[in-house]
């Protein structure tokens, strides 16, 4: 799935981060004079997504490039979508350890049922890592994921460079953030709130949770729309939220007149930047996470205990969460094609009709 292209696209980040877990673990395992190891007599890692319709990296990115580094780490994974429901979850973490999985990762739907998935890992003796989304007052050994408020500051950086602001004394605008349950949605408004708060003639006009959820971002920004039918830009925490809020100004004739921000670079996303009507997408590279994270399991697994090179405070328990935490990308026109020649997104995916292999050929995406 993916190409030499991608150490590029990651900017060293997941290179730096795969040395760290090489140097910096103290293994606990009797290697041989030339410096190899046995295999660890436990090679089962259990993952556990969150849904499919948030965003499309849990349903195609992140499983494919889960499933290759397990191959080339000769792990045996296995990869299970809890499809929005925390007792599925739950139910597929315990049938994972019935499994003997020595290690597994979760992506938790809310921190209460991530808390209670870690509790019963704990009891069995499995170590736990918490991939892309850290469990507020959970017990997991490691985290895995992008720097969220460095997400979050690209994100108020990007908006306030739009065309369709830059350069105006006032700017109204409005917020759509994620789920209040998932401590990212947290991270990434602290970012862009950082950037926004201190921008000069810029004003917040409103500010609700969209949810993840795409009819509820249409539904909150029809009425932040209709209560201020002048606003600038609008602060809109990721892509799928971010079609939304655009099918609601293409309604008013407005599309493409206000800045749109969003967040996964998704196809939908990318598809928007080129047509204009979002401002950009932020590109946060799957294997910046799944390669570190595998990585990591089969070192844990071959009974090491590697030092991470950050930390994160439990926003719950006050803990410092050993870390791992790659850098995202900000994607707009002038490097839209990056997710699709890294291999994140396929092109046919990006350009399904003529009117869109057009549009994507004029940005540098070719289909074949």
């Amino acid at each position: 799935m993916r190409t030499s292209s991608r150490a590029v696209a990651l900017t060293g980040t997941t290179v730096v981060l795969l040395a760290g877990l090489v140097a910096c673990g103290n293994s606990n395992n009797n290697s041989s004079n030339g410096g190899s190891s046995a295999p660890p007599a436990n090679a089962k890692v259990g993952v556990l997504l969150p849904d499919t319709a948030t965003s499309p990296r849990w349903v195609s990115a992140d499983p494919n490039e889960l499933r290759k580094q397990c191959s080339d780490n000769k792990l045996t994974c296995y990869i299970d979508n809890a499809n929005g429901s925390a007792t599925n979850m739950e139910s597929q973490a315990q049938a994972l350890i019935n499994k003997g999985v020595g290690v597994l990762l979760v992506t938790n739907l809310d921190s209460g049922s991530g808390k209670a998935i870690e509790s019963l890992a704990k009891q069995h003796n499995v170590v736990t890592i918490d991939y892309d989304r850290l469990t507020a007052g959970g017990s997991a050994a490691y985290y895995v994921s992008f720097d969220g408020v460095k997400v979050g500051q690209d994100q108020g950086t990007a908006l306030t460079a739009c065309p369709q602001v830059a350069g105006k004394s006032a700017v109204g605008y409005v917020e759509i953030d994620g789920a209040p349950t998932d401590n990212n949605a947290t991270l990434f408004a602290e970012g862009y709130n950082s950037v926004l708060s201190k921008q000069k003639g810029w004003t917040k006009l409103g500010d609700q949770t969209g949810n993840w959820d795409p009819a509820t971002a249409q539904a909150v920004f029809t009425t932040m729309l209709g209560k201020n039918p002048n606003l600038g830009a609008v602060m809109v925490a990721n892509d799928t939220m971010a079609q939304s809020v655009i099918n609601v100004l293409k309604s008013q004739n407005l599309s493409g007149k206000v800045a749109v921000s969003g967040q996964d670079a998704t196809a939908g996303g990318l598809d928007n930047v080129m047509a204009g009507t979002q401002c950009f997408t932020i590109y946060k590279p799957v294997a910046g996470e799944a390669d570190v994270a595998i990585k990591l399991a089969g070192q844990i697994l071959g009974g090491q205990k590697p030092t991470a090179p950050a930390t994160i405070k439990d926003p719950a328990s006050g803990r410092m969460v050993p870390s791992y935490l790659a850098s995202p990308t900000i994607i707009t026109k002038k490097n839209v094609a990056l997710p699709v020649t890294d291999g994140y997104v396929p092109a046919k995916s990006v350009c399904p009709t003529a009117a869109l292999v057009k549009l994507c050929t004029e940005n540098g995406i070719h289909t074949s």
